[in-house]
């Protein structure tokens, strides 16, 4: 698997967020190209079903080549949309679903194939053997190339990863959402040699004001001078520091915060710094 150290979630790019267009859609992706951010990250979901189709349209106008860059995407998540006939919000993973929803993914991101395919998040109903069937017949036609999950539990990775082997599983990480690290999912990821990717990175601590974000601002602050790094830029080395092997989805669609996500790798936290960063977000020290 190669995927950028960083990489570009692109849920608000279209007219769930910024409502680029397809000229401003396609500077964007040179510029996070030219900046070593070469994965982009999608759901069928985003945009209520729609900016797939728009990054595509932007891709081809971008001039890059498709080895250029990785894509992913994600399935199973059903919407009620004006885009879909849903009547309630619910889950999808029976085999004709995940095969249709590879390949409209393919057709609106106008590719030959996904370099990753999750499932969005668990289902009650799920039947693993029906994924696997799903799975392998998109391999096999080279449509897919690795497979993974998203927001999965270890019970629930080990119900799917005894039929098929699992790349990747994205979860909610941050030093504000930071149960992986106690639950036991961090540590059956690395185990089973499952890659981690961390979605909403920065978590809550630039969107609350509470007496958690106010410690780890507190802590921050007393480290930007000795790392040279923003604030933004500690969260995100210290997710990177666990040896995991964290890849951060960065949401963002400012030009000046992707470079300084890309220089936050560079960054590496000594290690009584690392555990003054958790003691700040958890309030106490360690046991």
């Amino acid at each position: 698997m190669t995927y950028s150290r960083l990489i570009a979630g692109t849920m608000t790019w279209g007219s769930w967020g910024k409502q680029l267009s397809t000229k401003e859609m396609a500077d964007l992706i040179n510029f996070c190209v030219s900046n070593n951010i070469t994965t982009f990250d999608h759901a069928d979901i985003y945009g209520a079903y729609s900016t797939e189709a728009d990054f595509g349209k932007a891709f081809k106008a971008s001039g890059l080549k498709r080895e250029d860059i990785q894509l992913i995407s994600k399935c199973g998540i059903q919407l009620v949309s004006d885009n879909r006939s849903n009547t309630i919000k619910h889950y999808n993973y029976s085999k004709d679903h995940i095969i249709w929803s590879a390949e409209e993914s393919l057709r609106h991101l106008d590719t030959e194939y996904l370099d990753l395919f999750l499932l969005h998040r668990p289902s009650p109903l799920m039947v693993a053997e029906e994924i696997a069937e799903a799975i392998t017949i998109l391999k096999k036609e080279g449509k897919i190339r690795d497979f993974g999950v998203s927001n999965f539990t270890p019970s629930q990775m080990d119900m799917i990863g005894l039929r098929m082997d699992i790349d990747v599983n994205q979860i909610e990480f941050s030093l504000t959402q930071h149960t992986a690290l106690h639950n036991g999912t961090l540590d059956y990821m690395m185990t089973n040699g499952i890659k981690p990717m961390a979605w909403s990175p920065l978590g809550t601590v630039f969107k609350e004001d509470t007496e958690q974000t106010r410690r780890i601002h507190k802590q921050l602050g007393a480290l930007v001078d000795k790392y040279n790094a923003t604030e933004d830029q500690l969260l995100l080395a210290w997710i990177m520091k666990h040896p995991a092997g964290f890849n951060p989805v960065v949401g963002t669609t400012t030009k000046e915060r992707l470079k300084q996500a890309v220089d936050a790798a560079k960054i590496k936290l000594e290690l009584e710094d690392w555990f003054l960063i958790l003691v700040a977000a958890q309030g106490c020290e360690v046991s």
